[in-house]
């Protein structure tokens, strides 16, 4: 059984990943910024038998990242999934930037993934694996204006955590970046291709198989190659 951390997994795919490895008879840290909303997830660790614990965690936020990483213990972490995020604005913006909006999607989706992983990084080892959720906007194949903040944040996260790949291979952390699908989230929207269920099985499936060879590669949900 693997010890799994997941940020942002309060709804969404986050949640779903939580209810895959709960299945799977894993331990799971769930790392939620606002526990006390998160209902469902509040049930699911009621009744995991102690299997699920939940910590609050701000990625945004230095000492809340600290705080929480130090009160899940000192156990070895296999799998830490980065997912938390926000959309942003999603309209162009050249006149009238709005810097707050910006800075957020940065401080969340791509220095708060680094945060998190430098919280865990002494317990990360041979064969642990950080999954790292992107998007297709942030491949230069994505043939769409709009998104800036969004589409700034994941193309950089893309990009450092393939330079983190290559500065943790020696240590046999395996880094992986995956696009989740056009996802049914309260981000994705109703209309989209995927139910949560479904794109975090796939994930579970891929993490399974994800080879240090293979770190630092961007990969579709169910298992494609991303271009980028």
């Amino acid at each position: 059984m693997a010890n799994v951390a997941i940020t942002g997994a309060g709804r969404g795919i986050g949640l779903e990943l939580v209810k895959q490895h709960l299945g799977r008879g894993d331990t799971i840290l769930a790392l939620v910024r606002s526990p006390d909303v998160a209902g469902e997830l509040n049930d699911l660790a009621a009744s995991s038998g102690g299997k699920l614990t939940i910590h609050k965690m701000d990625v945004a936020d230095n000492a809340s990242v600290a705080a929480a990483a130090a009160s899940t213990g000192s156990d070895r972490i296999d799998v830490l999934y980065n997912v938390a995020g926000v959309s942003g604005k999603t309209e162009p913006q050249l006149d009238s930037i709005d810097w707050q909006d910006f800075d957020e999607a940065i401080e969340i989706m791509l220095k708060g993934p680094l945060r998190v992983l430098g919280a865990f990084l002494s317990r990360l080892g041979d064969g642990s694996k950080v999954i790292n959720f992107s998007s297709q906007l942030a491949a230069s194949t994505w043939p769409y204006g709009g998104y800036y903040p969004y589409v700034a944040a994941k193309a950089g996260l893309n990009r450092l955590m393939r330079s983190v790949a290559i500065d943790l291979k020696d240590k046999g952390i395996i880094v992986g970046i995956i696009h989740p699908g056009w996802v049914q989230t309260d981000m994705g929207g109703s209309g989209a291709d995927i139910t949560p269920d479904d794109s975090a099985a796939q994930i579970v499936a891929l993490t399974d198989g994800w080879k240090l060879e293979d770190s630092g590669e961007f990969y579709k949900w169910n298992g494609e190659r991303h271009p980028w």
